[in-house]
């Protein structure tokens, strides 16, 4: 993920999507192990939660104390890094404010996009976007999932509506890329399959509008045994049918 999409070079970034790592001046920061799960679960919340609360949820066996423990060893390791990551005082942990998350960059450029107040620079098909869209790979803490799909039906929206952005700017070539990316992600998605076929339509490819169609018919049909929403098969322009060339036999004399 490119670093300046999120901060200026002085300005500590945790980014979750693609890692957790911290990025600082230009340079990638590892975040130690047995950290990375408190790191992520205080990022992923907004002001303060109680000590008692992260460790029971994060070192959900044995009792209370070692889960304690393993909370301040997990606060520990942090110290390696350059900057300090979490504030924390005797009752509570917050993230530090001098911390920029990307996940916060993230939902507000989806956000913009969403609520049709977007600039310029936020309709640019972005390296990032596959990270931010499974986030998280291979964990699957209860804590996690709930914002790992929302975070992802959020991306998808806002996916979309830069592909539709993009067609309205007669960027037709940028608005199938991203369309794509919104297709390859959830094939069933009507909304995606959608936003790809008037991709195609506005670059004046109907034959590819057609064809995406029909692989879509298919998959639904197949999956679900459903059949698209009707008004989308009314988009695509009728095929003529090839002209017979020649005359017409005469029929043969009995």
């Amino acid at each position: 993920m490119t670093i300046s999409v999120f901060a200026d070079a002085g300005t500590p970034v945790l980014h979750l999507a693609g890692g957790p790592c911290l990025s600082l001046g230009g340079r990638r920061y590892e975040v130690p192990e047995g950290s990375k799960r408190l790191l992520v679960f205080v990022a992923l919340r907004t002001g303060r939660i109680e000590r008692r609360c992260a460790a029971g949820t994060l070192w959900p066996t044995g009792d209370d104390a070692r889960a304690a423990g393993n909370l301040r060893s997990a606060l520990w390791r942090l110290r390696t890094l350059p900057v300090e990551l979490i504030h924390a005082d005797k009752w509570t942990l917050c993230m530090s404010g001098a911390v920029t998350v990307d996940l916060s960059v993230i939902n507000a450029w989806a956000a913009r996009l969403i609520q049709r107040t977007e600039e310029p620079a936020d309709l640019v098909i972005a390296p990032w976007w596959g990270d931010a869209l499974d986030l998280l790979p291979g964990w699957y803490d209860d804590w996690l999932l709930m914002e790992r799909e929302r975070l992802r039906q959020r991306m998808l929206h806002a996916i979309e509506a830069v592909s539709e952005r993009l067609r309205a700017s007669s960027r037709c070539a940028e608005a199938v890329e991203a369309a794509l990316t919104a297709v390859g992600v959830e094939p069933l998605r009507e909304s995606a399959q959608r936003a790809l076929i008037e991709a195609h339509l506005a670059e004046g490819n109907w034959v590819e509008a057609r064809r995406s169609y029909e692989t879509y018919r298919a998959l639904l049909r197949s999956e679900l045994g459903a059949e698209p929403a009707a008004d989308l098969i009314r988009r695509l322009p009728v095929p003529r049918r090839r002209a017979r060339i020649g005359r017409r036999r005469s029929p043969v004399p009995q």
